[in-house]
């Protein structure tokens, strides 16, 4: 027999209201179609800011500005190695929210 609704039930069972902004706040991040090229190109093999502008068509600093977005999100870090920084994915839950994202729109 199935449960009777409750909203206090379903309201109860959500996560905070700042849980869902910080959500809110980071698959806008995956909103623009540069950074998720980005993420992608990472989701590969860590790179350095001029293989990202080479792989993607777009200037450093173009890629430098995406990159520090990206930081700030923590989906990515950089590593210092010697002059340059070399990228990376920060962790294994932003390559499970590709692949998820990329399998979702990839269903017929």
């Amino acid at each position: 027999m199935p449960v009777p609704f409750s909203a206090d039930a379903v309201r109860g069972a959500l996560p905070s209201d700042d849980a869902l902004y910080d959500l809110a706040a980071l698959f806008k991040m995956f909103g623009d179609p540069t950074r998720a090229k980005i993420l992608s190109c990472l989701q590969v093999r860590d790179l350095y800011v001029g293989e990202i502008a080479e792989i993607v068509g777009m200037s450093d600093s173009a890629i430098s500005h995406q990159l520090r977005i990206l930081r700030g999100a923590k989906l990515v870090k950089g590593k210092k190695e010697g002059k340059e920084v070399k990228y990376s994915l920060d962790d294994d839950h932003v390559t499970k929210i590709l692949e998820c994202g990329l399998a979702h729109v990839n269903e017929r």
